[in-house]
């Protein structure tokens, strides 16, 4: 797809291709996700060392600011070794740099950018509640309240990634019930998932298994005033741009995780032999990898067109909503072909097919289920809403 791409993104691209085979090779990601939990501190600090956490974040705060079809490419990239474990860059890059660099006050992006951009912060998300999943603001409880100098907060999220390592968590709220619409009266906030009152509970995941995934409760927590992210009550607003840039590092992600299926299973088929001659030469084989090339080309045109149209200013509210969809469920039938290629041996631990797989897999109803994203896609086309 270079015909899509700069010169300069072509060098980006090639630069960190080969920082990721010798800093983070596809066996350090199979052992960092062995260890449930364990966070992989020492490939968080490799990405540091090569510059990378600067991708996003404005050149005045230290960083590249680079555009999102470059941010794209590092998600691809990443994710061809990392699979899922991508979110070690991903969840800091939109909850933090993204979001603080679009809403944040001044004094916030001068005290938190620049630690984002030399990998020296973390921050996740705290949107999910235990009443909903999709349904973000029906199921929204988590309340703040006035109290001098910020806000008491209280209530419950669920699926916080990393929360144990992370320095913030970006934390959704209702601040005001007095409203006529449910997505009125919320605000943002960056919350310490290590302030006094905040508990966390281990959960274990079919994917990502090597982020540590975690229900969080909050009881009476202090956020003080300078924390609160944008102006109180209008939170929603700020997340639509917000959550079409998680959605395109999403979709960076489905393509990268498709380019490690197409790179081992073709080296998989050539050396592989059955019935004496090489799998790779039998027609149903090749099929199987025909259909996952034409899988990744349709996903390449996907996600790029909609990172250059954003680029360009367009509203993409349905490119990045019908890219989620087709991406993540290319990579998840991708995926699955390899470890039918690959047979048993796909199937193993010792693979990364199967991780592959279980990470793509996540990406069909998260962070939007791909069933609720088909309603948003058919509402906008003048269909009556759905929910």
């Amino acid at each position: 797809m270079d015909w899509m791409l700069t010169a300069e993104q072509v060098a980006f691209r090639d630069t960190l291709r080969d920082f990721v085979d010798r800093e983070i090779p596809k066996a350090a990601s199979r052992d960092a996700e062995r260890v449930d939990g364990a966070y992989p501190h020492h490939l968080f600090d490799r990405l540091a060392k090569g510059g990378y956490h600067a991708t996003g974040v404005p050149v005045e705060y230290g960083g590249r600011g680079a555009d999102l079809v470059t941010q794209l490419i590092q998600a691809r990239e990443l994710s061809r070794s990392l699979a899922g474990m991508i979110w070690i860059w991903g969840s800091t890059s939109f909850a933090g740099a993204n979001s603080i660099g679009l809403y944040g006050s001044e004094w916030q992006k001068k005290e938190f950018l620049p630690k984002i951009a030399a990998g020296d912060l973390k921050v996740t998300i705290g949107f999910t509640e235990p009443g909903g999943g999709t349904d973000v603001l029906g199921a929204l409880e988590t309340r703040a309240t006035r109290t001098q100098g910020g806000w008491l907060i209280n209530g419950a999220k669920k699926w916080c990634t990393s929360a144990h390592v992370s320095d913030y968590v970006l934390l959704l709220a209702r601040t005001n019930d007095e409203v006529a619409r449910k997505h009125q009266g919320v605000s943002l906030f960056l919350m310490s998932p290590k302030a006094p009152g905040v508990t966390l509970s281990p959960l274990t995941t079919l994917g990502m298994r090597g982020l540590g995934t975690f229900d969080m409760t909050m009881e009476d927590v202090f956020v003080p005033d300078e924390l609160l992210l944008g102006q109180p009550d209008n939170a929603w607003r700020m997340l639509l741009p917000t959550l079409a840039n998680e959605r395109m590092l999403l979709m960076g992600t489905c393509l990268g995780i498709i380019d490690g299926v197409v790179e081992d299973t073709l080296a998989h088929m050539k050396s592989r032999e059955a019935f004496g001659k090489p799998i790779g030469s039998f027609q149903a084989v090749q099929h199987h990898f025909a259909n996952i090339l034409m899988a990744r080309h349709q996903t390449e045109l996907v996600a790029f067109n909609a990172a250059r149209l954003a680029d360009a200013g367009a509203d993409t509210f349905l490119e990045v909503t019908m890219g989620k969809v087709i991406t993540s469920e290319h990579a998840v039938a991708a995926a699955d072909l390899g470890i039918q290629i690959f047979g048993g041996q796909g199937y193993s631990g010792d693979n990364d097919m199967q991780r592959y797989w279980r990470d793509a897999r996540l990406m069909r109803f998260s962070p939007i289920n791909n069933e609720m994203a088909r309603n948003l896609v058919a509402e906008r086309h003048g269909l009556p809403r759905s929910f």
